[in-house]
């Protein structure tokens, strides 16, 4: 009778058309990751958020991975831990020499025309300028992560380009804080006189009550260039179907929820590919900055 019921059951998948397909062949959770360039808590809770809705976008169950460090979100994806990352100009471009294939999908509304800002403690007396400040000559100076576009490759490219020498030259003492909201922190308290940090990060600490500006300030806003992404492995579709690699860039295009997007912060995403990144590319290589460790 069983033998039965199962052919019974086969003949009717067949006829139907549809495929018989065991719950051991469903797809593998999908799962991204993002650059720890505030407080690794906070972002644990926002990014939790925005897996429940690429779940839903997607169709497919989705996680989210937190990381310790810059180095670890490109290590997590060059080893395929996680197929999809919210990365700096500067991981994005060292993920996608580590992994031939993958592509920059989109980027926030403005990361076209990032900036960073140079801050200083109140008590060196410097003031905000238009033109690079070359008063930090000698003081001590704080970047944020040593990955970091905003934080560490664009500030420094600035710094060589004043003064014709790398920082360690330039300052009495160079520190790297690990993310922009250390780096506030370090200034703040007076531990280094000058640091460099994204501006997203100042305004969005400004407005949650933890810039002190009796104790530093911005003196300096640097040009433009290009940084976050969203990079995704040039593979996906071989896990999840044709298709899908478009379906997660359209999923992120039409992420709309203040909500949602407050755990970049961004007001909206647009599309992006991998050429717009070669300043950062070029950037790298001149200060020295892209060595083979990605790309093998």
């Amino acid at each position: 009778m069983l033998k039965r019921l199962t052919v019974l059951i086969l003949s009717l998948v067949i006829l139907c058309g549809v495929p018989f397909v065991s719950s051991q062949e469903n797809p593998k959770p999908f799962v991204f990751t993002a650059i720890p360039d505030q407080d690794p808590e906070r972002l644990q809770k926002r990014f939790g958020k925005v897996a429940k809705y690429l779940s839903d976008a997607l169709g497919v169950e989705v996680k989210y991975l937190p990381v310790k460090s810059y180095s670890d979100t490109v290590e997590a994806f060059k080893n395929n831990k996680v197929q999809l990352a919210w990365f700096g100009g500067f991981t994005g471009v060292q993920a996608r020499i580590a992994e031939p294939g993958a592509k920059a999908i989109a980027q926030g509304e403005g990361d076209q025309n990032f900036t960073s800002y140079f801050i200083a403690n109140k008590s060196t007396e410097l003031t905000p300028s238009k033109d690079f400040p070359r008063g930090i000559e000698g003081m001590t100076f704080t970047f944020g992560s040593e990955h970091s576009t905003s934080g560490r490759l664009m500030p420094e490219y600035f710094i060589r380009k004043a003064f014709g020498k790398p920082p360690a030259e330039v300052f009495s003492r160079v520190g790297f804080g690990g993310d922009h909201s250390n780096t506030l922190d370090l200034v703040q308290s007076g531990k280094y006189q000058v640091g460099a940090l994204n501006h997203k990060v100042w305004e969005n600490e400004k407005k949650a009550g933890k810039v002190d500006e009796s104790k530093v300030q911005v003196i300096w806003k640097t040009p433009g260039y290009p940084d976050y992404n969203w990079t995704i492995r040039g593979d996906v579709d071989e896990t999840w179907g044709n298709g899908f690699l478009d379906k997660v860039q359209q999923a992120i295009l039409n992420m709309r929820d203040p909500k949602l997007l407050a755990a970049f912060p961004r007001k909206g995403f647009i599309k992006a590919d991998n050429s717009m990144y070669q300043p950062i590319v070029e950037t790298a290589h001149e200060i020295g900055l892209l060595n083979n460790e990605y790309a093998n």
